[in-house]
């Protein structure tokens, strides 16, 4: 009898593991695509390809009276049960957020360092926006900054 219940408190751990099993980049795959800046001169976009070996590749640019005045490089990579955001923005070293929540149209990712931002977060919503999304403090104040964005045909 107590070999039985050591089975199935074992099949019982085993399944509720399961169920925590890792989060996929598929579970992301609703960032692909090219979005436009909202509000923002033509050119201020950013690109996510597909996801693909185990990762999604991005890439962002800001452009002012018709110049770039911001880019940066982003890649999401699944690891063997989560996923690490890392962005290399222009003048800046690289960052690296761990998964920190993940629902079916948001995601928020988070590194603990004293610069600004801790947290990165991407949304979709409902009407196929997407609310790209840096916060965290700054000298013990939160603060949060929005970036709205409306998909765009990749080709133009």
């Amino acid at each position: 009898m107590r070999l039985k219940s050591m089975l199935f408190l074992s099949i019982g751990m085993l399944s509720c593991s399961t169920s925590w099993a890792g989060n996929s980049i598929q579970d992301v795959q609703w960032l692909q695509g090219c979005w436009q800046a909202a509000g923002a001169e033509t050119g201020s976009e950013e690109h996510w390809l597909a996801p693909a070996g185990g990762s999604m590749l991005g890439m962002g640019r800001t452009v002012r009276k018709g110049k770039t005045v911001a880019w940066e490089f982003m890649r999401i990579l699944e690891n063997a049960d989560s996923l690490t955001f890392t962005a290399i923005p222009s003048g800046k070293p690289e960052a690296s957020f761990q998964l920190l929540s993940l629902d079916k149209q948001r995601v928020v990712f988070e590194n603990p360092r004293p610069e600004f931002p801790q947290r990165v977060i991407y949304q979709l919503n409902a009407d196929g926006s997407l609310l790209g999304r840096i916060e965290g403090k700054i000298k013990d104040q939160e603060k949060g900054i929005d970036f709205p964005m409306q998909k765009i045909p990749c080709s133009r």
